[in-house]
């Protein structure tokens, strides 16, 4: 399978296929195909692991496309303004990435639920429940805004504003701290916690989270009074 990303602030990925192979995706994700596909959608894995992917931010049914003829073209398109971020796995590598992260990937790739301890699922940004990537194949990220990769030595440590971490390895111990002192706390802007990300190990940042714009565009939206 080739593929191509186009576009800057709204990108769309395009893959190209020999006969029989398949990228599966959630309901809905297909933006444009040509006419020699198959689509069979199910809940992929059975009700459990469909009602985990629900909790992580995707649908509880993913749709499978599998070409039937060298040349098939499928193209998936972001929802949001940013990159999508490319990850080959090679059978023994295991990511954590955000809710709604997940774009599209190869059959060989699992999609499940990774739950984070207790300290960082209360104050990091992202809950409880984020997305856990494993198996051989490539899969393709969602990354809101610009992704920055970074590469952690062991014991390294690396602070970020909750909710930029996009995705890291499974070797990356992830936390939050507090951030001291009471005038940091209240004029520093930040918040009251940072997420806390120790290798070794990569980790993909982005520069803006969708809750974060949101919270942004609120005063200039239009309300009832």
């Amino acid at each position: 399978m080739k593929y191509q990303i186009f576009g800057d602030k709204l990108p769309i990925v395009t893959l190209q296929f020999e006969a029989g192979e398949s990228i599966y995706t959630q309901s809905g994700g297909m933006t444009w195909m040509t006419d020699n596909f198959t689509m069979e959608t199910n809940m992929k894995g059975g009700l459990m692991k469909g009602l985990g992917r629900m909790l992580s931010g995707e649908s509880l049914f993913m749709a499978t496309y599998t070409a039937k003829a060298s040349g098939a073209e499928l193209t998936i398109a972001s929802s949001f303004p940013g990159e999508i971020l490319p990850l080959e796995l090679n059978g023994t590598q295991q990511w954590i990435s955000q809710k709604s992260a997940f774009l599209c990937a190869t059959p060989g790739v699992n999609l499940s639920t990774f739950v984070t301890k207790a300290r960082a699922g209360f104050f990091g940004g992202e809950g409880f429940i984020l997305q856990k990537l494993d198996g051989a194949g490539i899969v393709f990220l969602e990354i809101d805004g610009t992704v920055v990769e970074k590469n952690l030595r062991p014991g390294e440590r690396l602070k970020v504003d909750t909710g930029n971490v996009a995705a890291f390895e499974s070797t990356i111990k992830y936390d939050v701290e507090t951030i001291k002192g009471f005038t940091n706390v209240l004029f520093g802007g930040e918040g009251l916690f940072l997420s806390v990300l120790e290798g070794p190990g990569k980790v993909y940042l982005q520069s803006i989270n969708v809750s974060g714009f949101a919270a942004r565009l609120l005063p200039y939206l239009p309300h009832r009074d």
